[in-house]
C-alpha cells in the first residue's frame, strides 16, 4: 500500500511539490478541522460499505497531480487510495490521517536582538506555537507539546543544556509536555501557583526574573484566560503571551469556569483579562508578540510587533464595557475535550499515554473569535 508519513507531507507542502489533498470524511468533520488546502469529497460511507460506489465521485478529481488521501485515522482513506489506484490515479494514504497530522512539528529561528537564539516550534495540525530560548549553552522551553522529541532534537542540534521548562498557563487545547520534558533533563518546571492545583512545579510570580545564559526572562502575571496565566518577557524584546494575547484576538474567559476549576464567573474573568491586556500594551518599546496559538496551519516563525497587533486586533480597540460584554456573551464552540485536557494540565486528572493523541484531536479554539 502506498503511504506518506505526516512529516514527509509537511515538508512537501512547504516545498513546490504539486499534491492534491483529498479528505474523504463527512463534510461536517472536514469543515470543523482539516489540512489547509485540502478538498473534501464525502465518500466515507461508500468506501466503508462498497468502495465501487465511490468510483464515480472520485473519478472527477484532477489526474495531473499525486493524490494524498486523508481521513481521521488513516483507515478508510486506505480504501480511497486503493479505489483511486483501480481507476488509474497516482495516490498515497496519509499515515494515521488527521491523528498523524496532529503530531507534525516545524521550527525556525526568530530574528531577535538578544544575546542568544529564540526558536519557534509550530504544530500546524493544532495551530499550537511553542518557543525555545538558547543562550551560552543553556536552554529554556516555553509551552511545549507532549511530543517532546522535537525539543530533544533542537537541544542536541544546538548542544544546549535544558535548565527550565515554562508554561504560560494550564492549557485547555493540548496536554503540556512540560513536566515530562523537565523531569527527563533534571530541569525545573515552572507554572504559576494559581494553575498548578496538583502539579509538581516551581512557582512563578509577577516580576520574577529567570536568567538563561545571558538572557533575562521576566514574568508578567496576566490572568483572565486562566488564573495563573503569565507572559514571559524575553530580554525585553519579545513577549511570549500564551493565550492572553493573539495577533488577531484574545484568550477566552469561560473555559476554566466550565471545566469546574475556577470560582470566578466569565464577566469577572473578562474584566481581569482587560486589565492584563492593558498591562501588556504598556510594556516598553515595541516587542514581538509570540502567542501560544495561531489559527490555520502556521509556518514558523509567526510574529508581529505589539504596535502592529494593536492596529489589527479589534479586541484591543474596545473599551472596557464593550470588551467584557463581547467576551462574556459571544462564546464560540469549545475546544474538543477541553474539560479533561485542562484538568490534566492542572494535575487533577491523569491520562494514559496511548489516550493522549486521541484526547487532543480536533481544532484549536482557545481564542475568543
Amino acid at each position: 500500500m502506498s503511504e506518506i508519513e505526516p512529516e514527509t507531507l509537511a515538508r512537501q507542502l512547504q516545498g513546490e511539490d504539486e499534491l492534491y489533498l483529498l479528505d474523504i470524511r463527512h463534510e461536517e468533520e472536514f469543515e470543523e478541522w482539516n489540512i489547509p488546502g485540502s478538498e473534501n469529497i464525502d465518500v466515507y460511507d461508500e468506501l466503508k460499505s462498497n468502495p465501487d460506489e465511490a468510483k464515480e465521485h472520485l473519478s472527477k478529481i484532477p489526474d495531473d497531480d499525486e493524490v494524498v488521501t486523508v481521513c481521521a485515522e488513516g483507515v478508510i482513506s486506505r480504501k480511497a487510495t486503493e479505489t483511486l489506484h483501480d481507476i488509474g490515479y497516482d495516490a498515497k494514504t496519509l499515515v494515521d490521517g488527521m491523528n498523524g497530522w496532529s503530531r507534525v512539528h516545524r521550527h525556525a529561528e526568530i530574528d531577535l536582538d538578544i544575546e542568544g537564539t529564540l526558536l519557534q516550534v509550530a504544530r500546524p495540525g493544532k495551530g499550537c506555537l511553542s518557543h525555545v530560548l538558547i543562550s551560552e549553552g543553556q536552554a529554556a522551553v516555553f509551552d511545549p507539546s507532549h511530543y517532546n522529541q522535537v525539543y530533544e532534537d533542537i537541544l542536541e542540534s544546538y548542544d544546549a543544556e535544558l535548565v527550565g521548562v515554562f508554561d504560560t498557563h494550564a492549557h485547555a487545547d493540548h496536554v503540556s509536555g512540560g513536566p515530562d520534558l523537565a523531569k527527563r533533563h533534571g530541569a525545573s518546571y515552572y507554572l504559576h501557583p494559581a494553575d498548578a492545583l496538583n502539579v509538581e512545579s516551581h512557582p512563578v510570580e509577577d516580576n520574577d526574573v529567570h536568567t538563561i545564559g545571558k538572557v533575562d526572562v521576566r514574568v508578567i502575571h496576566t490572568p483572565g484566560h486562566s488564573p495563573g496565566g503569565v507572559t514571559y518577557s524575553i530580554g525585553g524584546e519579545a513577549l511570549v503571551t500564551g493565550d492572553t494575547l493573539f495577533h488577531d484576538s484574545v484568550g477566552r474567559v469561560e473555559l476554566g469556569v466550565e471545566a469546574g476549576l475556577e470560582d470566578t464567573d466569565v464577566e469577572e474573568n473578562a474584566e481581569t483579562l482587560y486589565e492584563s491586556l492593558q498591562r501588556l500594551r504598556n510594556q516598553d518599546g515595541d516587542p514581538l508578540i509570540l502567542p501560544a496559538h495561531d489559527p490555520g496551519s502556521p509556518t514558523p516563525p509567526v510574529t508581529a510587533r505589539l504596535r502592529e497587533v494593536e492596529e489589527r486586533n479589534e479586541d484591543l480597540g474596545r473599551d472596557r464595557e464593550e470588551f467584557v460584554e463581547r467576551l462574556a456573551n459571544d462564546i464560540p464552540d469549545h475546544p474538543p475535550n477541553f474539560q479533561r485536557v485542562k484538568r490534566v494540565n492542572v494535575g487533577v486528572e491523569t491520562v494514559e499515554d496511548e489516550e493522549l493523541s486521541t484526547l487532543e484531536l480536533g481544532p484549536n479554539r482557545c481564542a475568543a473569535e
